[in-house]
């Protein structure tokens, strides 16, 4: 087969490269600094290779978090180290760290701390992207700061700072070595039934309590960490200060589906044997396997839909006569007119039918006011006289700002399952 063949049949991984400068001239790479002692061979890439991707990658220029859909078609993201993210892009000033210790934070990590706002803007605007499509997405190290930062979570500017001194001696942890990259090692627990644990499962040594978490060594290399994890997600390992070492969003992770959304702080590619591509434990390939499986899954999903012209548009109008009953519901809420009760139907009947919700989903559909198991009543409550429809934009007038707010991003989410649901319906009529 040709390679011009094997370009368009394998999928493609973004990948984003790093900046540095070489007797005054930019070098963009992947992973580590070459022009530091460590080992600079891209396991990362050799590892998206051997799984059957294609990494792209994704120039650290100027402009191009405004070019990002000329990388079309994405079927995964790979984002790993990089410098520190742009405080400014979380709650930096809950820190409550002094200029001098932020300056001193500065010395000792000078590689480290020199933010680059491009490649802040370019992995943020991948990270959104995914999140929005559901495209699969692994981050390493920075990676998964990105990710939790883009999810509306926050980060210690400095663990020596914010987290060792407040813990036991015993429990401190090294989480960066610079004389020893590749070799350093520290602890982490599993939390059991989490992807992590599958992985690990046969190398993990319980520690006899019974509390569900077993331990491994990890090689890490990071000054800054994970300090409120956003909601979605939930831990899959810690280190003994604390500080989350993994996380996942559970909703989104389904590799066989097409479906991965992970971040490990740790770099399990990295932990390979002495003078030998060996690596530590048989789990820690696994990460970048079942994501490659995910990347492929996602892949034959989005294919199914632009090789089937009749399909495709048959869902698109489906999903606008949906979207568009909800779109008349939010606006007769929000006092913008009547409509009739036919096109208000597609929505209810819609969430009187979907039973495919996890309950995580249903409980913030319900936190936003929306009554999934009871469809007819949501129905008959959209029946609106016009008294009480003036009834309803008193009550509207009234509702607070944030109020307001949620009974806009219940509509918008609503009409995203919409989308998602559709998807998966039409998939299975394609597989038929």
């Amino acid at each position: 087969m040709a390679a011009a063949d094997l370009s368009v049949i394998l999928p493609r991984v973004l990948i984003v490269s790093r900046r540095s400068v070489r007797k005054n001239k930019f070098v963009d790479f992947v992973g580590m600094n070459p022009l530091l002692r460590f080992s600079n061979r891209e396991y990362h890439l050799d590892l998206i290779v051997s799984y059957g991707a294609v990494p792209v990658i994704v120039p650290r220029v100027t402009g191009v978090n405004m070019l990002l859909d000329s990388f079309e078609p994405i079927h995964g993201v790979l984002l790993c180290e990089g410098e520190d993210i742009d405080p400014s892009h979380y709650e930096a000033d809950a820190s409550n760290l002094s200029p001098e210790e932020l300056e001193e934070i500065r010395r000792l990590h000078t590689s480290d701390t020199a933010v680059d706002k491009e490649k802040d803007a370019i992995e943020l605007g991948l990270a959104k992207l995914c999140l929005e499509r559901n495209i699969p997405y692994l981050g390493i190290c920075r990676g998964s700061q990105i990710l939790n930062v883009a999810c509306g979570g926050t980060l210690y500017q400095d663990i020596g700072k914010e987290v060792s001194r407040n813990v036991a001696q015993e429990e401190r942890v090294v989480h960066m070595d610079y004389d020893n990259y590749d070799g350093h090692r520290h602890p982490v627990r599993i939390v059991d039934g989490t992807p992590l644990h599958q992985w690990f499962s046969d190398s993990l040594d319980g520690d006899g309590d019974g509390d569900g978490e077993k331990e491994i060594w990890v090689n890490s290399y990071h000054h800054q960490g994970v300090k409120k994890l956003a909601q979605r997600f939930v831990p899959m390992a810690f280190a003994p200060d604390g500080l989350i070492e993994g996380f996942y969003d559970p909703d989104a992770y389904n590799p066989e589906d097409g479906k991965f959304i992970m971040g490990l702080q740790f770099h399990p590619e990295r932990m390979r044997k002495p003078d030998s591509d060996e690596f530590d434990y048989p789990g820690c390939p696994f990460a970048y396997k079942e994501f490659a499986k995910a990347v492929l899954a996602y892949q034959k999903k989005l294919n199914s839909m632009t090789s089937s012209p009749k399909l495709d548009v048959e869902m698109e109008k489906k999903m606008n006569i949906i979207v568009r009953s909800f779109s008349l519901a939010r606006n007769l809420y929000q006092g913008g007119g009547g409509a009739k009760e036919s096109d208000l139907e597609a929505g209810a009947e819609f969430l009187e039918s979907n039973r495919a919700l996890s309950v995580q989903q249903e409980t913030r559909l319900k936190q936003m006011g929306a009554t999934v198991r009871n469809a007819s009543s949501y129905l008959e409550r959209l029946r609106l006289s016009e008294e009480r429809e003036k009834q309803a934009r008193n009550v509207i007038g009234k509702m607070s700002v944030e109020q307001l707010s949620d009974l806009t991003a219940f509509y918008h989410m609503m009409g995203k399952i919409c989308s998602e649901v559709l998807e998966t319906k039409v998939q299975g009529i394609a597989n038929l």
